[in-house]
């Protein structure tokens, strides 16, 4: 499978986007997916998480009520909305695929990233 994470950008503090991360090569219905990021000069960090079906949600504790992680199985698509920006939330975004249908914590598939940028 590969995964194309797109929607990254400049934005304000206090600003929104969405993140989307597009499937090719398989479908990813029978698999969890994940969001993760890197700050600059950091290591890479769980964002969110959702199941295979979209019943089963996790958050970092940073994000909580701020990201909302959602799916579209149709579409082969999963989605990160990203509101209420931080400076510290600035970090390339990747999409990951889970190995399993729930949250393993092992993905085996990650896309390329892409970056947002929060300015103060």
């Amino acid at each position: 499978v590969q995964l194309q994470a797109s929607g990254g950008g400049l934005v304000q503090a206090g600003g929104s986007l969405r993140l989307s991360c597009a499937a090719s090569g398989r479908t990813i219905v029978n698999y969890a997916m994940g969001w993760f990021r890197q700050a600059p000069g950091k290591e890479r960090e769980f964002v969110a998480a959702i199941s295979s079906r979209g019943v089963t949600i996790r958050y970092a504790d940073s994000v909580k009520g701020r990201f909302t992680i959602s799916r579209d199985n149709a579409k082969n698509t999963m989605y990160l909305q990203i509101n209420s920006l931080k400076p510290e939330d600035t970090a390339v975004y990747y999409c990951a695929q889970d190995r399993t249908s729930y949250y393993s914590g092992r993905f085996d598939y990650w896309g390329q990233g892409t970056l947002v940028t929060v300015s103060s």
